[in-house]
């Protein structure tokens, strides 16, 4: 007889909106499953049904389930979740973040990426902070399987809400080398950005715009050090995601010569992306705290001279050193980005740390580990209900 597939639901709402780090966690894990664990029926749940098929080639059409568009998103776990859960009797439901009210039968995954914003309450609207504090803290807690995505985060997580260190697991993030499928060279990307955007000789910055992500320390120390008046442009591409007054008002104080040489593109193809990551002649990342911090990883594979932040996760990137810097030390950063443009890592220094990068951070390692704990508890929560139902109690039980 054969053995039974193990059914898990993904909630991919992340989706429908803006691009985020949880985005990149669910495609990237979920691709690996679906081409290497045939033994895992995956169903995913969207509204943009069309994204999803788009973003995940391998799923069968008949496991992508819509949202019915009702307005307000929440209403997701009210309606269409629960419904799709008892129809199709999913041993797993995966969330980012928030999950609904448990149903009987079907263990909860939750992965929390961060803490930050009950970690760094001023970068963050007070509506924003009080009710996610509520809301994933219960959600977490609750969770049947509980995973974060670094070190510095489970330390966070299990801090604040007391958890037990043993029930937080990490899946790290992961980076792609799917970037590399794009220009064979600097030479070629340098020439599809020039092609494409008029862009040539550029630090790049790409992140969703909120406060916590600096994009205004960037911005100030540039137009500080006069980069313009050498011909060096600024990238920014990134949605606007939280609202940030002080850059707003910055870029809009900025003098006619100023503006040639700032671009702000708020979100960029695969193959675009790749090209600017390749062709910079300098990638910042000024972030004040992260989760994780995936962008660094992927400018460096990409071959990227990278100055980064030290702070919260990013603490792991020592590889980066000495390009590194504390955010919140202005003049130390003023002083590193002022050397990096004058002196970048050669072609030495940035081949051994994109080699370090592809071969710590992955997401074959992560979809191991992530399978492993499925199967841990899929076969632990079979037991159990095997036990239940000699001991004569199949109402507990959905499948008897």
């Amino acid at each position: 007889m054969a053995a039974k597939k193990l059914k898990l639901f993904v909630d991919a709402h992340s989706f429908d909106k803006e691009f985020q780090g949880a985005q990149t966690f669910i495609r990237e894990l979920y691709n690996h499953l679906l081409a290497e664990r045939p033994d895992i029926d995956i169903y995913i749940g969207a509204r943009d049904t069309e994204n999803i098929r788009k973003q995940f080639p391998l799923l069968p059409p008949q496991n992508i389930l819509p949202y019915k568009n009702r307005g307000v998103n929440i209403l997701r776990f009210i309606f269409d979740i629960p419904a799709y859960i008892k129809k199709y009797r999913f041993d797993f439901a995966h969330f980012q973040y928030i999950s609904p009210k448990k149903i009987a039968g079907c263990q909860y995954i939750v992965t929390m990426h961060d803490m930050l914003f009950n970690d760094f309450r001023k970068d963050f609207p007070i509506l924003f902070s009080i009710t996610r504090n509520y809301l994933f803290g219960r959600s977490i807690k609750n969770a049947d399987i509980k995973t974060t995505v670094s070190d510095y985060s489970k330390t966070r997580i299990c801090d604040y809400y007391q958890i037990p260190a043993d029930e937080v697991h990490i899946i790290r993030n992961g980076v792609s080398n799917s970037l590399l499928q794009y220009q064979a060279s600097k030479q070629e990307a340098e020439d599809w950005v020039a092609k494409k955007f008029g862009i040539r000789d550029f630090i790049l910055y790409t992140s969703r715009i909120e406060p916590r992500k600096n994009h205004l320390l960037l911005l100030q120390k540039y137009l500080e050090l006069k980069l313009y008046e050498k011909g060096i442009s600024l990238v920014f591409i990134g949605k606007a995601s939280i609202k940030t007054t002080g850059l707003t008002k910055l870029i809009k104080s900025l003098t006619r010569e100023q503006r040639q040489f700032f671009r702000w593109i708020p979100q960029a193809e695969q193959a675009d992306l790749a090209a600017f990551y390749r062709a910079c002649r300098l990638f910042v990342y000024p972030s004040k705290a992260e989760g994780f911090g995936i962008p660094p990883l992927e400018a460096a594979i990409c071959g990227a001279p990278v100055l980064c932040s030290s702070e919260t996760a990013m603490k792991n990137f020592g590889f980066f050193e000495p390009y590194t810097f504390n955010p919140a030390n202005q003049v130390d950063f003023e002083q590193k980005l002022a050397l990096a443009i004058q002196q970048p890592p050669g072609y030495a220094f940035t081949g051994l740390v994109a080699k370090h990068v592809e071969q710590q951070y992955h997401w074959q390692k992560s979809g191991i580990i992530f399978y492993n704990l499925l199967q841990a508890n899929f076969h632990c929560h079979e037991t159990k209900n095997s036990d239940l139902r000699h001991a004569g109690h199949p109402e507990l039980l959905w499948r008897v």
